[in-house]
């Protein structure tokens, strides 16, 4: 054997590794100090990453969406008839009504001479008449004629108590009467009172009461004319400017409210055009405007 002779086998066994390039020796810590920002990041990138998902897909969604179609006329028509399907709307009356009943009281009259100066034959309306509370501590307003001569007034409210009751003021050229009950509910409710000076023909109103002493009775119609004047059948009376109206009043409806759209008093039931000895509804009568009567009690003028 030859001194100095290598084979390749121990050549290569004796050469040393080869290091790698610089480039990858600067690269490898760049690239773990990449992951360790990432790890420590992982949780924001991957938050603003779904944000940033979501609001494409809102704006792609709003690009593809048509736009909405105006609301037109027709729409808003049909709209209203489905809900008046629905749901009725409740009447004038109804309204006027609701707002004006807990004020209602029967008024009943007995001994003396009570029912004077009533149309003959009618012996309801002598006994029974109506009338609102107009201040709640239980002043009454009704119709003079109601309660003239009478010995003993009684009234009955909307909760059914019913109590004795004074005249402690009368109108008789107006035919008002204010009586002061002696025992009312605890939560008695007084009407609201509206000025007559602005109302129109034609207008809506609703006269509420007890005629007959059937109640409280609910009626309806329209104002028929302003400033009218009535003289009763024996000429013992004569009243003026008044409210003239078409909704069914009759005996015993005198004193009860005559009412607007809202339930608010805009007169009192005095009188009924008679056409026969029987004194029935005709389809015209009368209210004494409210003005005047809350001037029989005492109350400031509108």
């Amino acid at each position: 054997m030859r001194r100095g002779f290598y084979s390749a086998a121990n050549l290569s066994a004796r050469k040393p590794a080869q290091e790698k390039p610089a480039a990858a020796q600067v690269a490898e810590p760049a690239k773990r100090a990449w992951r360790d920002r990432y790890k420590r990041h992982e949780k924001p990138i991957l938050f603003l990453a779904g944000a940033a998902l979501a609001i494409a897909l809102v704006v792609m969604h709003a690009e593809l969406t048509p736009a909405a179609r105006p609301v037109t006329q027709d729409d808003i028509d049909q709209a209203v008839a489905r809900t008046l399907e629905a749901k009725a709307v409740p009447s004038p009356a109804v309204k006027a009504y609701q707002a004006v009943r807990p004020a209602i009281v029967r008024v009943r009259a007995a001994g003396g001479n009570a029912g004077e100066g009533l149309e003959p034959g009618d012996v309801a309306r002598r006994a029974t008449g109506s009338g609102v509370v107009i201040i709640d501590r239980g002043v009454i307003l009704t119709s003079l004629h109601v309660v003239a001569g009478a010995s003993v007034v009684r009234v009955q409210f909307e909760d059914g108590l019913e109590a004795e009751a004074t005249i402690i003021s009368t109108q008789p050229e107006m035919d008002l009467a204010i009586l002061q009950a002696k025992q009312i509910p605890d939560d008695l409710q007084a009407a609201t009172l509206r000025s007559a000076k602005h109302l129109i023909e034609g207008e809506h109103v609703t006269a509420v009461g007890f005629p007959f002493g059937i109640g409280p009775s609910v009626s309806h119609g329209v104002i028929s004319g302003l400033k009218r004047e009535y003289q009763s059948p024996d000429g013992a009376r004569v009243l003026s400017n008044l409210i003239q109206f078409d909704a069914a009043a009759n005996p015993g409806s005198s004193g009860g409210p005559l009412v607007n759209a809202a339930g608010e008093v805009i007169g009192i039931v005095t009188a009924i055009l008679a056409t026969s000895e029987k004194a029935g509804f005709s389809g015209i009568a009368f209210a004494v405007p409210i003005e005047l009567a809350a001037g029989a009690a005492g109350l400031p003028p509108f």
